[in-house]
Order: C-alpha cells, then structure tokens, then sequence
C-alpha cells in the first residue's frame, strides 16, 4: 500500500469528515485537496453552506495535510474568513504547508467552488508531537 493510501485510510476514520461527506482528492507531503458536494445538508436558514460545513472542509485538508508526512500534528491555531456564499455545487479545499519548522507548522488552506471561485481562506499552524501516525 502506498504512503497516499495509507494516509487515505487513516483518515477515512474521521467520522465528522465522512457525516459531511468530504472526500480526499489527492494527497502528498504538505498538500491535501478535499471536495464536498454541497447538499441540502450543508445549508442554513437563508440557504447558503453553512460556515461550520465550510471550516470542517478547510480544516479536514488542514488535518490531512499537517499529518502527511507521518508525524502527528494537533491544530493549535485555525482562522478563516467567508469570502462568497454558496448554495450548491461542489467545493474544494486545497491546504498548502507554507512553513515546516521543526515543531510548528503553518498552512493555507483555499476553499473555492467548481468553477474555481474563492469561497474562503482558512490558516492554521500545527504543534507536531514526537509520535508518528499509526498508518499501519
């Protein structure tokens, strides 16, 4: 099995991930790219994605990528501003590492539609620990 399977599995135990019915696109070391179809699901009142759906999208590629090369990384910072709401269609969220130190890690996140519209920009930076991912 590969590294990028590996890490698909381990995080296909995310059970808030998969309730939101986000997928893992790609994966590489500190890059992630999730998608989600927006159902009705996703939407408040006023018929827009809610942001909680918006930032569990941003922060689960935030996860995936701050954790890809194998050691464990725990959020200990996240932000995100809403840019432009949606109704419908498909969003995707590409976290990017930006600065790897030694025990903290800083990331983008770009969360845009299908038509590669900027919906949000989320930033979080990691504490990584001394342990590595079980991806066994």
């Amino acid at each position: 099995m590969t590294k990028d399977q590996k890490l698909r599995s381990f995080f296909s135990k995310d059970r808030f991930a998969a309730h939101a019915g986000i997928e893992v696109v790609k994966v590489s070391d500190g890059y992630c790219l999730c998608r989600m179809k927006v159902e009705d699901k996703h939407l408040n009142a006023v018929n827009v994605v809610q942001g909680g759906a918006i930032f569990t999208l941003a922060d689960y590629a935030f996860a995936i990528a701050s954790n890809s090369r194998g050691q464990i990384a725990l959020a200990v910072h996240a932000d995100i501003s809403f840019i432009a709401g949606r109704s419908s269609g498909i969003l995707y969220a590409e976290a990017c590492e930006t600065a790897d130190p030694r025990r903290l890690g800083f990331y983008e996140v770009k969360v845009t539609d299908q038509d590669d519209e900027t919906v949000a920009r989320f930033t979080g930076m990691v504490y990584r620990k001394n342990q590595v991912l079980n991806l066994d």
